[in-house]
C-alpha cells in the first residue's frame, strides 16, 4: 500500500528528500507560484509554520508552472524571491507538475486520495492545499481561494 511516506522530491537545493522524515508531523503540502493572485498566501503559510512548527506542522512548497505560466523562475529565483518577498523558512521542492502525464507522483497521490469538488482529482489552480495527519493520511483538500489562517482550527485539530 502506498504511503506519503514513500514519495521523495527535490528541493530547491537540488537535493533529493524523502517525505518519510515527516512521519509523525502534520503536514500541510501547498502547489505555488510567485507570479498568481494567490501569491500572498506565502505570507500566511509562513505565520502557520512559524506558529505550529515546534507542534509538528511541516509546511511544504510545491512550485509550478502549470496554470498561467505564473512559476518561471529556476529553483534560485523561486528561492530567492520567496525568502525576500514573504521570509519563507518552511521546505521549499523543486518547481513540478501537478497534473498531467508528467504529474510528480505525490501530486497524483494526494488528487487520487482527496479529489476536488465534483469528483475531479486534477488541481485548478495554484495554492491548492492538502493536509495530511501525523499517521500519513490525507484529511483535507482546500481550494486555492482558502486562506492560510481559515486552516488554523484544522491544524490545531491535528496538533
Amino acid at each position: 500500500m502506498t504511503s506519503i511516506f514513500s514519495f521523495s522530491a527535490r528541493t530547491l537545493g537540488g537535493e533529493e528528500a524523502s517525505l518519510a522524515q515527516y512521519e509523525g508531523k502534520v503536514m500541510l503540502i501547498v502547489n505555488t507560484a510567485s507570479e498568481c493572485g494567490f501569491t500572498p498566501q506565502y505570507a500566511g503559510l509562513q505565520k502557520l509554520y512559524d506558529a505550529y512548527a515546534a507542534r509538528g506542522l511541516a509546511v511544504l512548497g510545491f512550485p509550478c508552472n502549470q496554470f498561467g505560466k505564473q512559476e518561471p523562475g529556476d529553483a534560485a529565483q523561486i528561492g530567492s524571491f520567496c525568502e525576500k518577498n514573504y521570509g519563507v523558512t518552511f521546505p521549499m521542492f523543486d518547481k513540478i507538475d501537478v497534473n498531467g502525464p508528467n504529474a510528480h507522483p505525490l501530486f497524483r497521490y494526494l488528487t487520487i486520495e482527496a479529489p476536488g469538488l465534483l469528483g475531479l482529482e486534477a488541481i485548478k489552480w495554484n495554492f491548492t492545499k492538502f493536509l495530511i495527519g501525523r499517521d500519513g493520511n490525507v484529511v483535507k483538500r482546500y481550494a486555492p481561494l482558502t486562506k492560510p489562517e481559515a486552516i488554523t482550527g484544522d491544524i490545531e485539530a491535528l496538533l
